[in-house]
């Protein structure tokens, strides 16, 4: 029987990822220099994930300018972004059929918690845990089992909605089942483990979903 659902953030619930790749790619051609937008691709989802983003503007560059920098366009970027597809109704949804929510991040909570709100959104996620509560992040499955600890069920009694290929390996890992939604950033993602996979949120009703899996 399915009692929550717990849905990832960046690339899900909002795309925070476009703007990521977009400020990247804008700072690379203001300064006349070659990018490769899946060098930068890859890294969506991961963390801990080693990679010189900076590598074109050389070695004697100040990545601490460039990073702040590319900060600032991504951070103009998001706040324009409005919820993904299909996000509020499942979330209603889910509020009539009574299921539990949650949200099981990567980012930390200052950043979910500054977006939720201005999205309209908070109140419906009374449990939340990021990669700040966690010793390791996806695709580790601890922000997952930290998830599940606070919202006292087992872990098949859950669905997950992720966009990455770390996210749908640490819900798995964690025993939930797990629906792949991946987006412009991640679609070229291998979700061969995911239970399902969507074009988006607004494709598929809650209700159907639940009695795919009630037993």
């Amino acid at each position: 029987m399915i009692r929550a659902l717990v849905f990832d953030f960046d690339g899900l619930i909002l795309d925070t990822e476009t703007p990521i790749i977009e400020a990247w790619a804008q700072m690379h051609m203001n300064a006349g220099l070659p990018c490769q937008p899946q060098e930068a691709l890859d890294l969506i989802g991961e963390v801990d994930h080693e990679f010189d983003l900076w590598k074109a503007f050389g070695a004697n560059a100040d990545r601490d300018a460039l990073t702040q920098e590319h900060r600032r366009i991504k951070r103009a970027l998001t706040e324009k972004q409005p919820v993904l597809p299909g996000v509020r109704e499942r979330i209603e949804e889910a509020r009539r059929l009574g299921l539990k929510l949650a949200i099981a991040s990567n980012s930390p909570h200052i950043w979910i918690e500054r977006h939720l709100p201005r999205l309209g959104l908070m109140e419906y996620f009374p449990t939340i845990r990021c990669r700040d509560d966690v010793t390791r992040g996806k695709p580790e499955p601890d922000v997952y089992h930290a998830v599940i600890a606070a919202l006292g069920i087992n872990s098949a009694e859950a669905i997950a909605f992720e966009d990455s290929k770390a996210g749908t390996v640490a819900a798995k890992r964690a025993g939930l089942r797990c629906i792949a939604v991946p987006n412009y950033c991640t679609r070229h993602h291998d979700f061969s483990h995911a239970d399902l996979r969507l074009t988006s949120l607004a494709e598929i009703e809650l209700k159907n979903l639940v009695a795919r899996w009630a037993d």
